[in-house]
């Protein structure tokens, strides 16, 4: 099938100009002024005064739905193809979290199938916040080596609700992620949740010094103001370092524009949507005070907080949703930017930054904000 997006303010994410992009199936061919001479069967989408972007990457959802700390009608739901869509989000990697009794890695590879099967690009991890972690072969090398959405791990650290593993359990599990990814051409990352509690970043800043074992595999995500001084020093060191994206955007704006500030690599800060995730509210007792979930749609809304409030060039905010993101999961060109033969996963923004339309390998998913594939079930 060919299309060709007209008329297009590309961004890629760095900026490109008025472009005509042209996509053969799921690929990218062409990017360029006024491509003409297209057959009679290719189809037209005008994009004349609007901005075109790589479509998003989100690396932290709960696909099969997160929480439960509140009983179990607490249980978020899982995430729907049309949840993604609307998002924008058209590359994810799903993930388990304090769940891991009435959730399973079975389960998750299933929905993560499910979605790349549906139309999106979808990865997932092994493994939950507790250690041993919960595997589907019995190992999460064998994991990471054999099942092919597998690109890594998940663990929690600096949280009452982690299994408060040690220095030497987390060397372990980063040496086998490590080698199963070297074995098998992934990431093999050590996706970390990291809580509030009093170790920070304190435990993985000092195996970075103290082994041998690469810093781009240690991935902490949930950072925030408490965590700036080792955000800085992790990054500094060369790691890359994942905030959330807020349904209050601002603040988590100000947050990262103060961590700019401090001089850390920018190509090295990424941001993930957390959704489907429960979101505890903690007394002072770590006892459970409130709870909702999180929702995909604050990730792109992250970036027009960073853009429309806080001034932050729109190619520059692109890349904590886009090419970081791909270059951190080694997924870059293929995924991340916009160029020849790299997927055609795209969005189209309206007049005020908003999600117009979706493309997700060469498939249009969403037009003029009416979605137009949803999943089996949804209504």
């Amino acid at each position: 099938m060919l299309l060709c997006v007209k008329n297009a303010d590309v961004y890629s994410p760095a900026p490109l100009g008025r472009n005509d992009i042209l996509i053969c199936n799921d690929r990218i061919l062409a990017i360029q002024p006024d491509i003409d001479g297209l057959p009679q069967n290719c189809r037209i989408i005008d994009a004349a005064g609007h901005r075109v972007i790589p479509g998003l990457i989100d690396q932290h959802v709960h696909i099969t739905g997160g929480g439960g700390e509140s009983g179990f009608t607490s249980r978020v739901p899982e995430l729907r193809f049309s949840d993604s869509v609307r998002a924008g989000v058209t590359t994810l990697v799903g993930l388990l979290g304090t769940d891991s009794r009435t959730r399973s890695v079975q389960n998750l590879l299933a929905k993560t199938k499910a979605l790349n099967e549906e139309g999106i690009t979808a990865y997932c991890l092994t493994g939950a916040y507790e250690i041993p972690s919960p595997t589907l072969t019995g190992s999460v090398g064998d994991d990471i080596m054999f099942l092919q959405e597998v690109i890594g791990v998940k663990v929690a650290i600096s949280d009452h609700r982690s299994s408060n593993l040690t220095k030497e359990e987390m060397i372990k599990l980063a040496s086998e992620a490590r080698i199963a990814g070297l074995l098998s051409k992934k990431p093999g990352v050590v996706h970390m949740h990291t809580g509030s509690g009093r170790q920070g970043l304190g435990m993985i800043l000092d195996i970075v010094k103290t082994t041998d074992i690469p810093i781009k595999h240690f991935r902490p995500t949930h950072m925030r103001k408490m965590l700036e001084d080792d955000v800085v020093e992790f990054a500094g060191l060369g790691g890359y370092v994942d905030y959330t994206s807020s349904e209050e955007p601002d603040e988590k704006s100000q947050e990262i524009l103060d961590v700019l500030a401090r001089g850390i690599p920018e190509d090295h800060l990424t941001i993930s949507s957390d959704s489907n995730g429960s979101m505890p509210k903690w007394g002072p007792n770590r006892e459970l005070i409130g709870i909702t979930y999180a929702k995909m749609t604050s990730l792109f809304g992250q970036i027009r907080s960073l853009v429309q409030v806080k001034g932050l060039p729109l190619e520059r905010a692109l890349c904590f949703v886009t090419q970081n993101v791909a270059q951190a999961l080694e997924i870059y060109p293929r995924k991340g930017c916009l160029a020849p033969d790299s997927d055609a996963d795209l969005v189209i923004l309206g007049p005020q930054m908003e999600i117009e339309t979706v493309l997700a390998k060469g498939q249009v998913l969403m037009e003029e904000g009416k979605v137009l594939k949803k999943g089996l079930f949804e209504d």
